[in-house]
């Protein structure tokens, strides 16, 4: 696994990150999400050594510098556009594959990996922000590493892409690898994550799986539509259940179907749907990130 340990930056009297502790396990692509500014391009930075700072991260029990051929490690991709405009997007990749001794048979294995073997010829300098990111991948891909580590990843991707990149990076963890990746698009990530990581103001919100995250922080509601909405509302006044009315039905708050059931059948209510209503990572991290905000619009957070 990789394990950061205490990871501290400041700039001047800010502190960016502030003593940051967590893993990123094999077999598992690990969410890292935070508001803007939060820390998180500063934390994979000090991960990855490319910041200096307190605290240590490990990769298999070793720091990235112990290793030889670090690229065999980690693939990293923190910068969408890293790359010589004008230079080819092949030769682009084999100067790396040379440098961190990679065959370079790999360079278009990768292209066709992301995509981008058509494109090969051509100078990145006209690239979209998409294709950037694809090239930027290919790069982190190369040598086959046991982990990625990525950072918005999916900006300037299409729908397409979008979910290409989802179904690669899932499969790639399924190799018993291991994928830390932020990003901005909540409903993208609880589709893509197994794990999440969520930091506010530098320090460590939230670190457990997608599901005890959501489940943890978002109340269960029940939608029902029903025969007798008046006997149902007077039932549920009584008994003190928070409902809103929602359609032609209710919404039920902090309710399960089996007892939203059960209630109208005891009372000879006909049920005619009834639905639980999902809980949504977007409600989940605006819920544990309250307050954590770096940056907010004037009148939305008081």
């Amino acid at each position: 696994m990789i394990k950061a340990e205490h990871l501290t930056k400041k700039y001047g009297q800010k502190i960016a990150v502030n003593d940051i502790s967590f893993q990123v396990q094999t077999g598992k692509v690990t969410g890292f999400l935070g508001p803007n500014g939060a820390g998180k391009s500063t934390t994979m930075r000090l991960m990855l050594g490319l910041n200096n700072g307190g605290g240590a991260t490990l990769f298999n029990g070793k720091p990235l510098y112990e290793y030889r051929r670090p690229s065999k490690m980690v693939g990293v991709l923190l910068e969408a556009k890293a790359f010589h405009p004008t230079r080819s997007a092949r030769n682009h990749l084999k100067i790396l594959s040379t440098e961190g001794g990679i065959p370079l048979s790999r360079v278009d294995e990768v292209l066709d990996i992301v995509g981008l073997k058509a494109e090969a010829k051509k100078g990145p300098g006209k690239f979209s922000l998409g294709m950037s990111q694809r090239l930027g991948l290919a790069a982190a891909l190369l040598a086959q590493p046991k982990y990625l580590i990525l950072d918005e990843p999916a900006n300037g991707l299409d729908p397409e892409g979008i979910v290409w990149l989802r179904e690669f990076l899932k499969s790639y963890a399924d190799k018993d690898k291991g994928v830390f990746v932020s990003s901005h698009l909540l409903s993208e990530m609880s589709l893509l994550a197994d794990n999440v990581v969520v930091i506010g103001k530098g320090r460590v919100l939230a670190d457990t799986s997608m599901k005890d995250f959501i489940d943890g922080n978002v109340s269960t509601s029940v939608y029902v539509r029903v025969s007798d909405k008046e006997k149902l509302i007077k039932i549920l006044d009584q008994q003190k259940i928070s409902y809103k009315k929602k359609n032609s039905g209710f919404e039920i708050h902090d309710s399960k179907t089996d007892k939203i059931g059960k209630l109208a059948f005891d009372n000879k209510i006909t049920i005619l749907e009834l639905a639980s209503i999902s809980a949504s990572l977007e409600e989940a991290f605006l819920e544990v990130t309250a307050g954590a905000e770096e940056y907010t619009g004037k009148g939305v957070n008081k």
